[in-house]
This record gives structure tokens, C-alpha cells and sequence, in this order.
């Protein structure tokens, strides 16, 4: 009889089903279902719809039935530091909103006020970006105090729908760390933090590990998706996820998980809370088995997703890198300018900033996603360095899993840039550490080693060459 394991992926962009089990000491991954996911505009904000992704969640929960592939676990991961504020009676209290709405436009500054941002570093040593959940509770506090009045329970994104699947609230302890509102030294909620911001105590959940067991599925979701199992959080902050899904055994690995964000790092033992480190901007998000992952995060493919959109979706991501590779425009932006997170105009904000900075101005879109594809190379280099003059380690090798391992154009341009060995894949690296934490829960493997060891014989991983 096959155990299958059942990973919820979910990103900013959409979101798919992957069912794993073990085959002859592999790892076998399909994908079973999948959706769209996006922010939508509702009363001048820009939400998500968590309704429906709870649909969609039980949509491929059903199909996995349909397949007769019943799976002895799942768990759900997503992007951070979004969340829900629940009332006594269990009812979403305001808008679910996302984290590029602009609602945080001066939070950090009511918070520095209470405890200066290098004070606050110190504490969680998290990278300072204003969407996340400690600035969104901010303007929650200034804009909506009622709300933090009336609510009895937040809970992070993929914690809210492993509630509503099990009736269970938690806190999984990778996804907290992105609130900043973790101490780096307890692992736990920053009570005395949490405290000065004048943030209710009461809301925030008690923090489990990866790995935990948080209970099997409701009566009523199980008849509405016709089986039970038990439902085990992953690492269920997505770059947690990804990362675990590494496939080296080796101590010192640097790595990006590349989606919608490049989350650019390495896995240390112990945070970085320094002040030489928050000047760098550099995070330290938490990881499985109490290790940090110490990153960067950067825009990422984003900028070429939303190319990609406003194309009308005319060409697809390997066509997009065909064109660009074709072209010789030598233009380079900041992918860590601000001014890309969420602009009317990824076409119009590129040809700005090149026209600011006197560079050619990209035309067609062949030459936008050139300047993309090139200005994200040049910002894995520049923090490539910084990492290795942060850790005093040399890292011959740069993996990178995620979607974006499929760029390949990305890649030669990364490796060459880099002057690092690149290693791409798994692409499902995400749904695989979820499936893979899941594993270990149940047995399958004794340890992460063991893990990883099975991830890279499971998986083609392709080379270039520095």
C-alpha cells in the first residue's frame, strides 16, 4: 500500500496540489491541481480572497479522492507575514489584506518611536520591509483600533487555513518569525515587544515546530471532501519549505528560492542580530529543526511576472527569456528599489528608472525582460558578496530551487555573474520540503540529512558552470 503525502502549496500567483510518496527510496512527486491566486482592490484596499482559496483548497482535495490517491497527511504552506484577526465567535474582523497595500505608508515610524529600529533588530534580527506583520498591525492599531478591540485570535495565513481544516489554532514557528515579532533567542513570541506596541497578548497563538501534528480534518470537511487524514504543519512559511528542500548535505550552502520573491541566503545555527548585519538589511527568518535561514529578500521574478501580465500574457516565461537573451541592452535597475513592489506600471517604473539614471530606456519587451533578467543577476552578485564577507565563508556553489530554477537564461546569467557554480532544481522545491517535513513525521526518514540525500536522487538538478 503507497502512504501519499499531500502539499498545499500556495503563492502570491497561484497555487497547486502535489501529492509525494516514496518509490524505490525516491521521492515521486505529481501535481494533482491547480489555481489562480492574486490581490484584488475591495474598499481601497488590496485583499486577498481567502474564501476562495479555502474553496480551491478543498477543490483538490476532492480530486485527490477522484484519483483514488488518498493521502495519510497534508499541510498547507504560503508566502509570510499576511494574517487574519478573528473575533470571539470565530468571524474574520475587517478586510483580509495583503501585503502590498499600502495601508503600512508610515507605520515604521509609530513603531520606531516606541523602540528604535536598531533596538528592534537586536531583538529579531528580521529585515526591515515595510509590509511586514508588525507594521500591518500598526496600521491595523491607528486605523482600525476596534478591530484589535473585538479580536481574540491572529493567525498567519497558512495557520488560518489549517484552523479551518482541523479546528486547530497554532502558531508554526517559521511562519511567525516573518510577523518580527519573534525573539531570536527564545524562539518564541516577543511578549515583552508585543507589550510596548500595545498589541494584545491574548491573540497570539501558541508556537509549534515543523512537524507537528495539528489533528485530522473536521467532520464536515471531511464529508465535503470525502476521506479524513491527519493534517501535519510543514515548514509553513514557503521559502522554509524551499530551503529545506535544498538538495546538499554539505555545512556551507548558499541558495536561492526563487518564485515571485528571491529569497537569497544560507543556513546558519544561530542569528546574525548585529548591527553590521542590519545595516546590510539582511533577515533571520527561522528554519527547521531551530536554524535560521540568513537571507536577503529580493524582488525577484515578480518583476517579470508582472511584465508577463501586462503583455496580456502573450508570451510565456521561457519565451520571455528566449526574447531577452536575444537582446543587448546593457541597462541595469535596482531590484531592491521599493518603487517595484507594487507599481501601476512594471513597464513604465523600469523605463523610469533608467531614464533617472541615464541609461537606455528599454522599448519593446524583449528589452524590458533583458533589463530584468540582467539587473537580477547583478543582485544576486552584489549580495552573494556581501553574505561571504557577512559569514567570512567562501560558497564555491549557488543553488537555486523554486520555479524560477527554470529560467535558464537566469541561470547561465547568474553563474556568470556570480562566478559561482549554479545548481537548479527541484523547481517544486517548496512543495517538497513541505511533503518532506511531513515525511518525517511519519517515519520515512530518520533525519533532514536523509531527506536531502533522498531530494537530490529524486530530482534532475542542472549545472552551469561559473
Amino acid at each position: 500500500m503507497v502512504n501519499y503525502y499531500l502539499a498545499v502549496d500556495i503563492g502570491a500567483s497561484s497555487g497547486r496540489h502535489m501529492l509525494g510518496h516514496l518509490e524505490n527510496g525516491r521521492m515521486a512527486m505529481e501535481e494533482v491541481y491547480r489555481f489562480e491566486n492574486g490581490l484584488t482592490e475591495k474598499d481601497g484596499e488590496l485583499c486577498w480572497d481567502f474564501a476562495e482559496l479555502f474553496s480551491q483548497i478543498k477543490n483538490g482535495m476532492q480530486k485527490c479522492r477522484e484519483l483514488g490517491k488518498i493521502p495519510v497527511s497534508m499541510g498547507i504552506d504560503t508566502w509570510g507575514v499576511d494574517f487574519v484577526l478573528l473575533d470571539s465567535q470565530n468571524r474574520v474582523l475587517g478586510n483580509t489584506v495583503g501585503y502590498r497595500d499600502s495601508r503600512t505608508a508610515g507605520m515604521d515610524e509609530k513603531v520606531f518611536a516606541v523602540i528604535p529600529e536598531k533596538q528592534l533588530y537586536a531583538r529579531n534580527g528580521i529585515q526591515k520591509q515595510m509590509f511586514n506583520t508588525i507594521y500591518q498591525l500598526e496600521a491595523v492599531k491607528q486605523k482600525h483600533p476596534l478591530y484589535l478591540e473585538q479580536a481574540q485570535t491572529l493567525l498567519m495565513t497558512p495557520d488560518y487555513f489549517h484552523y479551518l481544516l482541523t479546528g486547530e489554532k497554532a502558531a508554526e514557528y517559521t511562519i511567525a518569525t516573518t510577523t518580527q515579532l519573534v525573539n531570536a533567542k527564545t524562539n518564541d513570541w516577543d511578549w515583552e515587544l508585543i507589550d510596548m506596541l500595545g498589541f494584545p497578548k491574548r491573540i497570539f497563538q501558541k508556537m509549534i515546530q515543523p512537524g507537528s501534528l495539528l489533528g485530522t480534518l473536521r467532520k464536515e470537511v471531511a464529508e465535503e471532501v470525502g476521506f479524513s487524514c491527519q493534517v501535519v504543519a510543514p515548514a509553513s512559511h514557503d521559502t522554509a519549505s524551499a530551503v529545506l528542500a535544498v538538495p546538499s548535505n554539505e555545512d556551507k550552502v548558499m541558495y536561492i528560492s526563487s518564485g515571485t520573491w528571491s529569497l537569497m541566503g544560507v543556513e546558519r545555527p544561530q542569528a546574525d542580530c548585529s548591527e553590521e548585519s542590519r545595516q546590510l538589511n539582511f533577515s533571520n527568518e527561522g528554519g527547521y529543526d531551530h536554524r535560521f535561514r540568513y537571507l536577503k529578500n529580493i524582488m525577484g521574478l515578480w518583476m517579470i511576472q508582472s511584465l508577463k501580465k501586462e503583455c496580456g500574457n502573450e508570451y510565456s516565461f521561457a519565451q520571455l527569456c528566449s526574447m531577452a537573451e536575444k537582446e543587448k541592452i546593457a541597462s541595469i535597475v535596482d531590484c531592491e528599489d521599493e518603487r517595484f513592489l507594487a507599481p501601476r506600471s512594471m513597464s513604465l517604473a523600469i523605463q523610469d528608472y533608467c531614464r533617472e539614471t541615464g541609461q537606455e530606456v528599454p522599448a519593446t519587451t524583449a528589452q524590458l525582460a533583458c533589463v530584468i533578467y540582467n539587473s537580477l543577476a547583478v543582485c544576486y552578485k552584489n549580495n552573494a558578496r556581501k553574505l561571504e564577507e557577512r559569514t567570512g565563508v567562501t560558497y564555491p556553489a549557488l543553488h537555486i530551487v523554486g520555479g524560477g530554477s527554470n529560467a535558464e537564461y537566469l541561470n547561465r546569467l547568474t553563474a556568470k555573474a556570480t562566478q559561482k557554480t549554479v545548481y537548479a532544481g527541484p523547481g517544486e522545491g517548496t512543495a517538497i520540503g513541505n511533503i518532506a517535513v511531513q515525511m518525517l513525521f511519519a517515519g520515512e526518514f530518520g533525519n533532514l540529512q536523509e531527506a536531502r540525500k533522498c531530494i537530490f536522487a529524486s530530482n534532475e538538478i542542472k549545472t552551469y558552470p561559473a
